[in-house]
């Protein structure tokens, strides 16, 4: 019902996207609306594989809120969607355009507008860079702690939409718990503002979580209240070689049973390593099965690393080699920031998914992956966020092979399938887009669909915003 009003509007629509341009002219500079075809398909989606994108009318790229309210407010009047984008470096379709849209790029409202040591936090705008927010908070000894692999890139607005995670979310948490208060561009151009900036507070239903993780689909992010903290010592990496990936999942149990709280706790297989190896040349031990890497930023890491390295002996680690140094720790960290982009280089394209499981189940879900690899014939490595059982499963295909695209797609739904098989979820940070709808239903029941979308018909009635998205 929703989409027919949009599509009954757009029926006439051959004069439309002249007056529509004009509209917009009428409340943003020159400079910000692009109407050049060949410029806006640059924006047309992000960076999943197997989701559809369509062909948006016009580029939009405000720098204040009340252009975002004017781009909503001519969206709403002339019944025309919108699609809202960061850095479109998601993996999930969320930031893909539909035919006809107006494409919402944030990434001129990229302004840190406060950083208060006192209340340990930060206002930002949504096109502010993860890596940039972290730096400037750094210099006042303070630690943003979300921390995506594609952090040098990815923007504050993308995190809040998708809900990202990262390497530090064993013991520090994802973005939703670093979201205090938001700024909101609602669908008809009102701005609503959620939250506090207070330590604490209970006012209400917590709309500021609801919008965290809802991909644009319920209102614009225009600023953020942030909770930062403290910022921790330096942290000492260690890199543990198994014969097994069960060996290594055996060991992640023994390490959070026993109470440890490591900065981070991530998992590499063999075909992971020997990409790594392959585009880097690191050196990384091409003979283990598994390289499990953990760390510790505590007032004496070297002890903790010690007490871990202990344990993952006992599970049957052939070798264990704590970091000396800052430098050393660093170079760890560089292989396992680079698993993603060294898998596609494999074989040119790859469907990297991103289900979580229960710890005590993730030595069955990679023992599950490597069945469906060998199912199927194809190339999966895993790189994992072990400590909060969160894997990457990454298909690697040749996207020119129509059969061996086939079976990547078909593959990656069994991972899926899998995932949930084992008490788990379809996405743990990278969030559901155009790539995991049905998925999405199979997850939640029919029951909570129609919940949700009774939540996106109050926030956004006319379906202008995102549509297509998650349901």
């Amino acid at each position: 019902m929703i989409m027919s009003r949009i599509e009954a509007h757009r029926d006439g629509a051959g004069a439309a996207t002249g007056s529509l341009t004009d509209r917009l002219l009428a409340g943003l500079p020159a400079e910000a609306v692009l109407t050049d075809p060949d410029v806006t398909a640059s924006y047309a989606h992000d960076m999943a594989s197997f989701c559809p994108a369509g062909a948006p009318a016009v580029v939009v790229l405000p720098r204040t809120v009340e252009q975002v309210q004017h781009v909503m407010r001519t969206a709403t009047e002339l019944r025309v969607p919108v699609v809202p984008q960061g850095a479109r470096s998601g993996l999930s379709g969320a930031a893909n355009a539909s035919d006809g849209c107006i494409v919402l790029s944030l990434v001129k409202m990229d302004r840190i507008l406060e950083i208060n040591p006192v209340d340990r936090v930060a206002v930002v705008e949504p096109g502010v860079i993860n890596a940039a927010l972290s730096r400037a908070v750094e210099e006042h000894g303070l630690y943003y702690p979300p921390d995506p692999s594609s952090w040098e890139m990815c923007t504050i607005g993308g995190n809040i939409g998708t809900g990202s995670g990262g390497l530090c979310c064993v013991k520090y948490g994802v973005t939703a718990e670093y979201v205090l208060g938001l700024d909101v561009v609602l669908a008809d151009g009102r701005l609503m503002s959620t939250g506090r900036r207070t330590a604490k507070g209970v006012a209400g239903y917590d709309l500021t979580r609801l919008f965290v993780g809802s991909e644009g689909s319920l209102g614009i992010v225009v600023r953020a209240v942030l909770a930062l903290k403290p910022k921790p010592p330096g942290q000492l990496v260690m890199a543990a070689e198994f014969a097994s990936t069960a060996a290594a999942c055996d060991a992640v149990c023994h390490i959070m049973e026993r109470g440890h709280l490591p900065s981070l706790l991530e998992l590499m297989d063999r075909t992971t390593v020997k990409a790594v190896n392959a585009m880097a040349r690191m050196g990384l031990p091409e003979t283990t099965e598994a390289l499990l890497l953990a760390a510790f930023d505590t007032p004496d890491p070297a002890t903790d690393l010690a007490a871990v390295g202990a344990l993952c002996e006992a599970a049957g680690a052939t070798q264990v080699v704590p970091a000396e140094d800052a430098a050393e720790s660093e170079m760890l960290l560089k292989a396992r920031r680079l698993s993603l982009p060294a898998l596609e280089a494999v074989k040119g394209t790859t469907m990297i998914d991103d289900v979580c499981v229960p710890r005590s189940e993730l030595g069955a879900m990679l023992e599950g992956i490597e069945r469906i690899a060998a199912k199927y014939g194809l190339t999966i490595g895993v790189c994992a966020h072990a400590g909060d059982g969160n894997t990457h499963p990454t298909v690697c295909f040749d996207a020119q092979d129509e059969d061996e695209s086939r079976r990547a797609r078909e593959s990656f739904d069994e991972i899926m399938a899998l995932g949930l098989e084992l008490g788990g979820t379809i996405t743990g940070e990278h969030g559901v887009g155009v790539l995991k709808k049905e998925w999405l239903a199979r997850e939640i029941g029919s029951v909570g669909v129609e919940m949700q979308r009774g939540v996106k018909a109050v926030f956004d009635p006319l379906g202008i915003l995102n549509p297509g998205k998650l349901f």
